[in-house]
């Protein structure tokens, strides 16, 4: 047994000298490959949760990282589902910062205490219709919504003034919205806080009643109008402008209903930092990039959003920003909080 014990051994170190000679150590195998302090600090990045759409926001964030040198590790996905998931994940969550399509699904998670402080320097140039009271986040840029229509189909002085003037049975089958979409909710969050749940309740009964086509998001309800499937639709601004640029006559308009109209939400994208984020300092690099000068250029140029800040003027396919908030209802960001409410209404009425 000893003779064979020594070969054994023998042939064991020959391998580990291989090993060596080769690379292949233990040390050096994927499962040992862990990055020492160091190498993690050569390397800054940080995890984003994005509830704006990758074709939308991507180029910025490409921008962001050729700029400061910090990569961004992308998890996308709407709006509600990544407040739920941050809800579920807790302290546990990898996420530095949160960048959520509308409103409410920031202010959900501020009510819950989930942000951490921000610095006030970053609100200096942001106006105020676009702040909330305890800066817990910030608006990134704006939005509005809007009634989408098919002028060949729809005479302008047909059109409705009021979006509660959109369960007229005259619109039956001829209505596109996306009830499953963020954008969407936090309107119906808005009608909640402004209405009551028994109005809003009984508008989403009289639209189900009038059969609307129902779209995953904004695009198909512009793409349905132009085809002729629909006459009427319930986008944001943008979509159809964006479209524009490819297809400058595409046989769709866009209006807003009569001044401070519910119809007429105008709300914000927003970011914050998650307070168990533990990458702070670069979350922060993050959040004040989307408040620089060419970030906003480029959500109005590019993206055909509104600033939100009062150095950097709308695109010149936007309306003023003093038209837009005397069309806007007089809706705070605050109240847009209830976004788990809606989910539940929603739900109950079949929608989701």
């Amino acid at each position: 047994m000893k003779p064979l014990v020594a070969i054994l051994l023998a042939i064991a170190a020959i391998a580990g000298a291989l090993a060596l000679i080769s690379g292949n150590s233990p040390e050096s195998s994927p499962l040992a490959a862990v990055e020492s302090p160091a190498q993690a600090a050569a390397a800054p990045s940080i995890v984003l949760y994005s509830g704006r759409s990758k074709s939308l926001v991507d180029p910025i964030i490409e921008r962001f990282t050729k700029e400061t040198g910090i990569e961004v590790r992308v998890k996308y996905g709407n709006t509600p589902q990544l407040v739920q998931a941050l809800e579920a994940e807790g302290r546990r969550s990898p996420a530095d910062v949160f960048w959520a399509q509308d409103a409410g699904g920031m202010e959900s998670l501020a009510k819950a205490g989930m942000f951490a402080p921000l610095p006030k320097s970053l609100f200096a140039h942001v106006a105020d219709n676009f702040k909330t009271s305890d800066l817990s986040w910030i608006a990134t840029s704006g939005r509005a919504r809007v009634l989408a229509y098919s002028p060949i189909r729809v005479k302008a002085e047909e059109l409705p003034k009021s979006i509660f003037d959109l369960t007229d049975p005259k619109w039956k089958g001829r209505i596109g919205w996306a009830p499953g979409n963020a954008s969407s909710q936090a309107f119906v969050t808005a009608m909640r806080a402004e209405f009551g749940e028994e109005k809003t309740t009984a508008w989403l009964k009289g639209m189900i009643a009038n059969e609307p086509r129902v779209y995953p998001k904004n695009t198909p309800i512009v793409s349905a109008l132009a085809a002729g499937d629909i006459d009427l639709g319930l986008p944001n601004h943008y979509y159809l402008l964006g479209m524009k640029k490819e297809k400058p006559d595409l046989p769709v308009a866009q209006t807003f209903f009569k001044d401070g109209d519910i119809g007429n939400l105008v709300f914000v994208s927003g970011a914050a930092i998650l307070k168990t984020s533990s990458n702070q300092a670069n979350a922060q690099k993050f959040v004040a990039f989307m408040l620089k000068d060419s970030s906003q250029t480029f959500f109005t140029s590019e993206v055909n959003e509104y600033p939100v800040t009062n150095t950097v003027k709308p695109a010149s396919t936007l309306m003023n920003l003093s038209d837009l908030h005397k069309a806007a209802p007089k809706v705070k960001l605050e109240q847009l909080q209830d976004l788990p409410g809606t989910l539940k209404l929603l739900k109950e009425l079949g929608l989701l």
